[in-house]
Protein backbone atom coordinates (compact mmCIF):
# COMPACT_ATOMS: atom_id res chain seq x y z
CA UNK A 1 0.00 0.00 0.00
CA UNK A 2 1.50 3.70 -1.00
CA UNK A 3 1.74 6.09 1.70
CA UNK A 4 -1.46 9.03 1.26
CA UNK A 5 1.11 12.13 0.81
CA UNK A 6 -2.00 14.01 1.84
CA UNK A 7 -1.93 12.90 5.20
CA UNK A 8 1.41 14.28 5.98
CA UNK A 9 -0.29 17.85 5.11
CA UNK A 10 -3.82 19.18 6.25
CA UNK A 11 -5.95 20.60 4.25
CA UNK A 12 -7.42 23.55 6.62
CA UNK A 13 -11.59 24.56 5.20
CA UNK A 14 -9.34 28.09 5.86
CA UNK A 15 -7.75 27.54 2.15
CA UNK A 16 -10.62 25.77 0.79
CA UNK A 17 -11.63 27.55 -2.44
CA UNK A 18 -14.76 26.81 -5.14
CA UNK A 19 -13.52 27.20 -8.84
CA UNK A 20 -16.31 27.42 -11.29
CA UNK A 21 -15.46 28.07 -14.91
CA UNK A 22 -17.71 29.91 -17.46
CA UNK A 23 -19.14 27.52 -20.42
CA UNK A 24 -16.74 29.37 -22.57
CA UNK A 25 -13.62 28.80 -20.79
CA UNK A 26 -11.02 26.73 -22.85
CA UNK A 27 -8.66 25.02 -20.52
CA UNK A 28 -6.27 23.35 -23.28
CA UNK A 29 -6.25 26.80 -24.76
CA UNK A 30 -5.14 28.45 -20.93
CA UNK A 31 -8.47 30.58 -21.45
CA UNK A 32 -9.60 30.72 -18.04
CA UNK A 33 -12.72 32.72 -17.35
CA UNK A 34 -14.81 32.00 -14.56
CA UNK A 35 -15.56 32.42 -10.52
CA UNK A 36 -13.73 31.91 -7.70
CA UNK A 37 -15.44 31.97 -4.08
CA UNK A 38 -13.34 31.29 -0.66
CA UNK A 39 -15.39 29.01 1.13
CA UNK A 40 -15.29 30.48 4.86
CA UNK A 41 -15.57 34.16 4.50
CA UNK A 42 -17.64 33.72 0.79
CA UNK A 43 -15.30 36.60 -0.46
CA UNK A 44 -15.93 36.36 -4.55
CA UNK A 45 -14.88 37.61 -7.98
CA UNK A 46 -14.89 36.90 -11.27
CA UNK A 47 -11.46 36.24 -13.19
CA UNK A 48 -10.74 36.64 -16.88
CA UNK A 49 -7.12 35.12 -16.75
CA UNK A 50 -4.94 32.50 -14.44
CA UNK A 51 -3.21 35.53 -13.14
CA UNK A 52 -6.09 36.86 -11.44
CA UNK A 53 -7.53 34.09 -10.25
CA UNK A 54 -4.04 33.28 -8.64
CA UNK A 55 -4.32 37.02 -7.52
CA UNK A 56 -7.29 36.32 -5.52
CA UNK A 57 -6.15 33.29 -4.15
CA UNK A 58 -2.93 35.00 -2.77
CA UNK A 59 -4.47 37.88 -1.51
CA UNK A 60 -6.91 35.94 0.34
CA UNK A 61 -4.44 33.36 1.51
CA UNK A 62 -1.89 36.72 3.19
CA UNK A 63 -5.11 38.36 4.56
CA UNK A 64 -5.70 34.90 6.96
CA UNK A 65 -2.26 34.83 7.45
CA UNK A 66 -1.82 38.36 8.75
CA UNK A 67 -5.23 37.78 10.97
CA UNK A 68 -4.15 34.90 12.22
CA UNK A 69 -0.60 36.18 13.35
CA UNK A 70 -2.69 39.07 15.06
CA UNK A 71 -4.44 36.99 17.02
CA UNK A 72 -3.80 36.48 20.71
CA UNK A 73 -2.95 33.05 21.62
CA UNK A 74 -6.37 31.85 23.85
CA UNK A 75 -5.94 31.60 27.60
CA UNK A 76 -5.81 28.31 29.13
CA UNK A 77 -8.70 26.32 30.47
CA UNK A 78 -9.34 25.93 33.98
CA UNK A 79 -9.10 22.38 35.03
CA UNK A 80 -12.45 20.73 35.07
CA UNK A 81 -14.86 21.33 38.29
CA UNK A 82 -13.09 24.84 38.75
CA UNK A 83 -14.20 27.94 38.81
CA UNK A 84 -11.35 30.83 37.33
Amino acid sequence: MTPDPAADHPLPVQRAFVVQLHATADVAQARLVGRIEHVVSGQARHFRTLEELLTFIARVVIELEARAAEAPEPAPSPPCGRAP
